[in-house]
């Protein structure tokens, strides 16, 4: 869309907001909110049902556990997606965030065909890349377009919403996987099919989203043609670069693992079957999901001390979902301790927080390609993190869970001593504050 296109309707504020955001969440927000959050559904859902068919593929194709750290690292969960957040971050600033968000499920559908239906280890990989690089690129247009149209106190609310969107991916997909396990690989392939369906919805549902009315505006005004990508490596662009880098860094080397090699390590480990290994994981997720609306979407607006508070907490959780595996054998009560923990303080102090305040950091013209740079150095990392994994893994559990709660802690600490206030600022008092 053309940035002199009409705007949507819009419902002034009393503080100067500009057009296209108001000072109630109305139902287009939700709308908006639900169709933008699509993008971590998919994220999420491809993740976890490439997580789910890890040990099918391995004994269809034939596949070592370097082949298996190879395909975990080029898809949604590392590299593929890595590479896209970049591009697509930096083109939804420059293009708009509809040229993006409008498209890129053409390219993640067409992907996840290639999965559902692969005959051979070409098309496995092929489509697992492709998957990446399309969910990568709709990721922070997407969330972008939330943080521009959410009023200002309601911001963590529907940034959160979108989080519970990342977490039904899973669950459903997750629970699709148990129903069908007896089918074995043919049941992982429906799986990714019910994927290749949603994303065509989402896409159709998708062509009736209007403009950012906040990037329509920024496009018109002086700075438009200075597009300036190296002010983010300066000043206090540079300190929220760094510092949303950091938490969410860490925070998914996490995060990650768990989504993708979970299920793994209880099948492979002897903790339990491929039914036993998806039913637990979707608890974790569904966890999260519950915790996200009541306790993160209710509070995550009140304030800077209600923002920390919620943070502390989870990372103290966090760290101690991972320290029972140091202590206790990798058993199922310990395994359910461990979902507990995580589960919960997940929606506390993880990537909801971060999806605030990458929007909340950064102005108009560069917010898309700030979250992709992080976003993307986040996924590069976990990437090249998934490659040594199973490895690790096969010492047992002892190894991989200590590196895990070492690199929780770097982001709980990180994100609590260091946490910006912003809460229940427009975005241009926070742009005019950190200038």
């Amino acid at each position: 869309m053309h940035p002199t296109d009409n705007p949507p309707p819009a419902v002034p504020g009393d503080r100067g907001v500009p057009a296209g955001e108001s000072e109630a969440v109305s139902g287009l927000h939700w709308k908006w909110s639900t169709l933008a959050g699509m993008a971590s559904y998919l994220d999420a859902g491809s993740i976890v049902a490439l997580s789910a068919g890890l040990v099918l593929f391995q004994d269809r194709f034939g596949l070592s556990k370097g082949a298996i750290g190879v395909l975990t690292a080029i898809g949604p969960n590392a590299l593929g997606c890595a590479l896209g957040a970049l591009i697509g971050g930096w083109l939804g600033d420059k293009l708009g965030r509809k040229r993006i968000y409008q498209y890129d499920l053409m390219v993640y559908a067409f992907g996840i065909l290639l999965i559902a239906l692969a005959a051979t280890r070409s098309m496995l990989f092929t489509g697992t890349f492709i998957v990446g690089v399309a969910v990568g690129a709709d990721v922070p247009t997407s969330l972008a377009l939330v943080g521009e149209f959410a009023p200002s106190k309601a911001r963590g609310k529907l940034l959160g919403y979108t989080q519970v969107a990342w977490c039904m991916g899973p669950v459903i997909v997750l629970w699709l996987a148990m129903a069908l396990a007896r089918l074995n690989l043919l049941g992982i392939r429906i799986v990714f099919l019910h994927l290749f369906v949603i994303a065509i919805v989402t896409w159709a549902l998708r062509q009736g989203l209007a403009e950012s009315a906040r990037w329509r505006e920024a496009a018109q005004g002086p700075h438009s043609a200075r597009h300036d990508i190296a002010a983010l490596f300066s000043g206090s662009h540079l300190r929220g670069l760094v510092w949303t880098a950091t938490i969410y860094l860490f925070w998914n080397l996490a995060a990650g693992t768990y989504g993708i090699f979970f299920p793994y390590f209880i099948k492979t480990l002897n903790a339990g079957g491929q039914a036993a290994s998806v039913g637990l994981s979707s608890a974790n997720f569904l966890l999260t999901m519950i915790f996200t609306v009541a306790v993160f979407m209710r509070y995550s607006d009140r304030s800077h001390a209600a923002r920390k508070a919620l943070w502390g907490t989870g990372a103290i959780m966090e760290v101690a979902a991972f320290v029972l595996f140091l202590v206790f054998p990798f058993s199922l009560p310990v395994i359910i301790g461990n979902i507990l923990l995580w589960g919960s303080s997940a929606a506390l102090s993880g990537e909801a927080f971060y999806k605030v305040f990458s929007q909340e950091l950064f102005p108009t013209m560069l917010r898309g390609t700030a979250q992709g740079i992080t976003f993307s150095a986040a996924r590069l990392v976990l990437g090249l993190w998934s490659f040594f994994v199973p490895q690790l893994a096969g010492a047992g559990i002892a190894p991989v869970a200590a590196l895990l709660a070492v690199f929780l802690a770097v982001s709980g600490v990180v994100g609590f001593f260091f946490m910006p206030d912003t809460s229940g600022k427009s975005l241009e008092q926070i742009e005019a504050e950190r200038a």
